[in-house]
């Protein structure tokens, strides 16, 4: 799908301009507009650390690892030190947006099923935090807290179906 360079802008297999036809006129201005709202400089720039947070707000969920790699797996300070350009950003959020397809509510369900111990759809509340927080993409506790905020029940159960319905519904 795309190669590997130390540069950003040539790690991609696709023209700039050849991406940028697979989006309308109204699709590449949001594009540029959240560039530009995490450009702090000004210059037309953003960090290497500011890319994950971009697709992110854009509507994409790469993991940190996905972004790593697309950056070509920059060292932990290169990620403050390095800037990549819009030009540069675009053919990743392309490669991210055509490889991430989101989980369907059954296979969010089934992940989750294995830890229901009881088999009555729901899990420990202090089992998911556990795993939330150590496995996989790492959570941070008030991540954790804001995700699972008003499921616990009095036995400190989560219903898993219940929580990834209100994922998934945004």
């Amino acid at each position: 799908m795309f190669f590997f360079s130390h540069e950003p802008s040539r790690r991609f297999g696709s023209s700039t301009n050849t991406i940028m036809s697979d989006y309308n006129e109204d699709q590449i201005a949001e594009f540029r507009d959240a560039f530009a709202l995490f450009d702090r400089s000004g210059e037309g720039k953003i960090q290497y650390c500011q890319c994950g947070d971009l697709m992110r707000a854009l509507g994409m969920n790469p993991t940190n690892a996905e972004v790593d790699k697309l950056l070509g797996n920059p060292r932990k300070d290169e990620m403050q030190s390095k800037y990549l350009d819009f030009e540069q950003f675009l053919p990743m959020f392309h490669a991210i947006s055509k490889c991430k397809e989101l989980g369907s509510l059954e296979e969010f369900v089934e992940g989750l099923r294995v830890f229901d111990k009881d088999g009555n759809g729901t899990v420990m509340a202090a089992e998911l935090r556990h795993v939330l927080g150590t496995l996989g993409e790492k959570m941070s506790e008030d991540e954790i807290e804001q995700l699972l905020a008003g499921h616990e029940d009095g036995n400190g159960c989560i219903n898993y179906e219940d929580l990834v319905n209100q994922i998934l519904s945004g």
